[in-house]
């Protein structure tokens, strides 16, 4: 097999400082790495480009290449990441600050638009998919934690505790800045992302702490979010941190905790999602609410959650801290007869009996020994009741429900070929 090293670096007498955390070597800003492996019979040449730190300036990555995240790659404030439909990007192995992941800081963009018929696909550098195809054939649902995830930041409103108007996102140490989220502009533009699937990951940086496989911390409006795949992920699929984007046909499958996290007043509205868990999921949806005294209010609408019987958690949904939004047209079915949809506290309680969370048209296939729909929605809060929780819901037959996520623009993903879901 032949090999040939080209090194390309880029400003590479700078070294990054006061942004990244200290490891063990610096981090040396836009040091690229392009190895190309010859088949050794003579035809085309297959491009692995290594990917280290800052992106401090607008950059194409394209679709004829495969670009490896080693550690934190960054897109810093001011540049954007353009990746071409059909790009392929590998997450390196690690833990803690060594984990791989793509970061869209505060005032930077991402430009990444794939199609149907060429999705941009994260994965891990051990999965064999090779330029020009939408799937590798030696990883599965069950292999999570392979690298970190894909992060997005903004500088839309998020309600934290004790005000403060900006945070460090879940998944980045501390002393990393670029991990710094939250503003108030609700309007924040951190890109387009559409057709993207996300495999893979949720590498452990801490104790009990992994990424998530799509990370949206205080993302605005001026945001486009669509057509998103995560499977396979450690942590939740894709978790909101307080912001407003709206998003829309999303797919979640086979992720360790949850499928769909929302916190910190997120105030979008997300539209059109599927949910199947694996067999170590646990809640379909996660809902909590503000953390300060800014309120805000989603919308979660046209959702189907399809579960499994086999994990050994698999929730509906839970509400707590405070949750405050809307859920509609929610069709849901292969729960296990334990699995519920929660009130998991006085505050939410509250806010169910005042009408600041609310729920409709809730249709649910009914787990054997399960008779009653609304035995499965349950209040645990301590000194709160409330009445007709679980009148929203009615129990149908798989098939012939009337709400629910439609599934046909969603057929491009991987777990429909992979899980035949036969959308």
């Amino acid at each position: 097999m032949k090999k040939v090293v080209l090194s390309m670096v880029l400003l590479s007498s700078l070294i990054l400082t006061g942004c990244f955390k200290d490891d063990d070597t610096p981090i040396i800003i836009e040091e690229i790495t392009i190895i190309n492996e010859g088949n050794g019979n003579g035809g085309n040449e297959d491009s692995t480009v290594d990917v280290t730190g800052a992106i401090l300036t607008n950059t194409t990555w394209t679709n004829d290449n495969i670009y490896i995240l080693n550690q934190k790659v960054v897109v810093d404030n001011g540049a954007t990441l353009t990746i071409q439909a059909g790009t392929i990007i590998k997450g390196t192995p690690g833990t803690g600050s060594l984990a791989s992941a793509l970061i869209i800081a505060r005032g930077a963009k991402i430009n990444a638009v794939g199609t149907p018929n060429a999705p941009i696909i994260f994965t891990s550098s051990s999965d064999n998919i090779e330029i020009g195809q939408t799937a590798g054939t030696n990883l599965d649902e069950n292999d999570r934690g392979l690298w970190g995830g894909l992060l997005v930041l903004g500088n839309a409103p998020c309600s934290f505790s004790g005000d403060i108007s900006e945070a460090q996102i879940e998944g980045i140490p501390a002393d990393d800045t670029f991990g710094l989220y939250g503003g108030t502009d609700a309007a924040d533009n951190s890109g387009v992302i559409q057709y993207i699937s996300i495999r893979h990951g949720g590498a452990l940086i801490g104790e009990g702490n992994e990424i998530n496989g799509l990370t949206l911390g205080g993302v605005g409006t001026g945001t486009i979010i669509e057509n998103i795949e995560v499977v396979a992920n450690v942590d939740d699929g894709i978790e909101f941190f307080g912001g407003t984007v709206n998003v829309s046909n999303l797919l979640v499958w086979a992720q360790g905790d949850d499928a769909i996290d929302i916190d910190q007043a997120y105030s979008g509205t997300i539209d059109n999602a599927v949910v199947v868990l694996g067999d170590f999921s646990d809640h379909a949806l996660e809902i909590d609410g503000p953390e300060g005294t800014t309120d805000g209010s989603f919308t979660l609408q046209n959702v189907t959650l399809i579960g499994n019987t086999t994990t050994d958690k698999g929730e509906y949904a839970d509400f707590r801290s405070n949750a405050q939004g809307t859920t509609s047209n929610i069709y849901a079915y292969g729960f296990k007869d334990d699995s519920d949809i929660e009130l998991d506290n006085d505050g939410v309680a509250t806010n169910y009996n005042d009408g600041f969370l609310s729920f409709s048209n809730w249709e649910i296939v009914l787990p054997a020994g399960v008779t009653v729909v609304e035995d499965l929605f349950v209040n645990k809060a301590q000194t709160v009741t409330v009445s007709g929780f679980g009148s929203e819901g009615t129990a149908v037959t798989q098939g012939t429900q009337t709400v629910g996520a439609s599934t046909t623009g969603l057929s491009w993903t991987y777990s429909n070929d992979a899980g035949n879901l036969g959308f």
